[in-house]
Parts: C-alpha cells; sequence; structure tokens
C-alpha cells in the first residue's frame, strides 16, 4: 500500500496535469478528500514540490488556505537541470534523493537506466562506509556532478 506522501504527491501532480502545469487547491479540501490532517498536505508540499523539483508553490494564507502549484516549463533539458542543481541545499537524505529522481525521471529529463545508475551511486548502502554526519553531504555532491556530466553529455568523454 502507498504511503499517504505518495498519495498526496501523486494526486497534486495528476491535478497539475489536467490544468496544463498549473492548480490552485486548498489544504483544507485536499486533505478532506484523502482523509490526513492538512499538515500533511503541507509536508508533501514542502518536500516534493519545491523550486529544485521543478515547481513554484505560492501560498495565501486566509481565504481558505488557497494554493498555487504551478511546474516550471524551461526551454531545455539542460535548463531544467541546472535549475535543480543551483536550487539544491548543502545535504541530501536518502528520502530526498529518491523523489528528486523519480520527479527528472517523471520529466523525462533522465531515463531510467540513468536514474538507476544515480541511485546506485549515491544509496545509503553505497554510502555506507561514511559517517552518518557526511553521508548527505557526499550523496549531494555525488549527485551534482553526476547531473553535470548529464548536461554535458554531448562533448567528447576524452575532453
Amino acid at each position: 500500500m502507498a504511503r499517504i506522501s505518495d498519495l498526496i504527491e501523486n494526486i497534486i501532480k495528476q491535478m497539475i496535469e489536467e490544468n496544463d502545469g498549473m492548480v490552485e487547491i486548498t489544504r483544507g479540501e485536499l486533505a478532506e478528500q484523502v482523509n490526513c490532517v492538512p499538515s500533511q498536505i503541507t509536508y508533501v508540499l514542502s518536500t516534493r514540490f519545491s523550486c529544485g523539483q521543478g515547481y513554484l508553490v505560492e501560498s495565501r494564507r486566509g481565504g481558505g488556505g488557497m494554493i498555487r502549484i504551478r511546474r516550471v516549463e524551461l526551454p531545455t533539458a539542460d535548463s531544467y537541470l541546472i535549475h535543480t542543481l543551483r536550487h539544491l541545499g548543502n545535504t541530501l537524505s536518502q528520502n530526498q534523493a529518491d523523489i528528486l529522481l523519480r520527479n527528472l525521471l517523471d520529466q523525462k529529463l533522465i531515463s531510467l537506466r540513468e536514474a538507476r545508475l544515480i541511485n546506485a551511486a549515491i544509496s545509503d548502502r553505497a554510502l555506507i562506509i561514511i559517517d552518518i554526519e557526511n553521508r548527505d553531504r557526499l550523496r549531494l555532491n555525488i549527485l551534482k556532478h553526476m547531473l553535470t556530466g548529464l548536461i554535458v553529455r554531448d562533448l567528447n568523454v576524452s575532453q
């Protein structure tokens, strides 16, 4: 059974897709639809619909707590990857990495094979020999270099 966070994410993504890249919702209505508390909606929005993941979220207090979620439309896959790189923080947990890779895959910016290779390189299993305090920083560093490599993939490998 899917986690409630996954269910909320899928519902929002479906709504965005059905509405040409932008949707307006209220936390309360969506929480009622999914049978959860509004703070769960807030959690999903902050972890799965960030600017670095290709979304712009605008929130208005009052009036039912209207939230506008817009998919960022960038002209090329490379510009989207550059946008993602610029908005990554200082660390990246395994869960955050999974969400980011799924978003890149959903946007068809990376192939399934590339997603699997990146995941294998940055998974907790691969980084098990690194102490926990440094693991998320190293994961982020590896991911940044791999995404940068995808941006310049058209260059000759020997250069």
